[in-house]
């Protein structure tokens, strides 16, 4: 084997090595933060739960709060997989938001049952940064939603950046709200946050004239 070829194979091992290591980090988290909250728990928690030297997080992450955020980037993608579906479906504005809002709050659910059924802290995305790629990226694809479904129905929608915002914030509240309910009631929450949103976008949203 020449020395060039040797070479890459140990830059891919140790390639291979930090994805594991980091990885390994992240599901710690995962575990940990569903056992005892994000806010109790601790960079040395997370470590314990590896087998990895402690010295080895800040190799990959700063903080638990970065941890966090990268869990909730993950989430964030996971998530846009199930929007693309309502989009495909969506024929309606109520009906979009319904079904935008069905995806989302039982993936937060699902995100949480096993911290649900601990007892422990949800981690719902309450406290997560809005200003990543990724959240903006969904931000971008459920305004242009919006305007889509909007102009299939014959609306013409005031602002849709704000009523994003509004739709985006209605979820990220009541999904949190709905985590501290036993039992979860997803579909209420769905009815809630629809009729909310619904009930205010009427007046936000008119026929276009011929």
């Amino acid at each position: 084997m020449d020395a060039r070829v040797e070479q890459e194979e140990l830059s891919g091992k140790r390639a291979r090595a930090k994805a594991a290591n980091r990885q390994a980090i992240l599901e710690a988290a995962r575990q940990v933060f569903a056992r005892m909250g994000a806010d109790a728990a601790t960079v040395r928690d997370i470590i314990r739960e590896t087998d990895l030297a402690a010295g080895t997080f800040y190799n990959y992450f700063r903080s638990k709060e970065e941890v966090f955020e990268a869990l909730a980037n993950e989430g964030v993608q996971r998530f846009r997989s199930r929007l693309a579906s309502v989009r495909a479906r969506a024929t309606s504005l109520e009906a979009y938001l319904k079904a935008a809002y069905s995806a989302y709050f039982e993936f937060l659910n699902e995100e949480n049952e096993e911290a649900i059924e601990r007892g422990a802290p949800h981690a719902a995305m309450i406290g997560v940064r809005v200003d990543t790629p990724e959240m903006h990226a969904v931000f971008e694809e459920i305004r242009a939603d919006f305007e889509h479904v909007a102009q299939s129905s014959g609306l013409s929608l005031s602002d849709s950046g704000f009523l994003t915002a509004a739709a985006i914030g209605i979820a990220r509240e009541v999904g949190d709200h709905m985590l501290r309910r036993r039992p979860v009631d997803t579909a209420g929450a769905v009815e809630f946050a629809t009729q909310l949103f619904m009930n205010g976008a009427g007046t936000l949203a008119t026929t276009r004239k011929k």
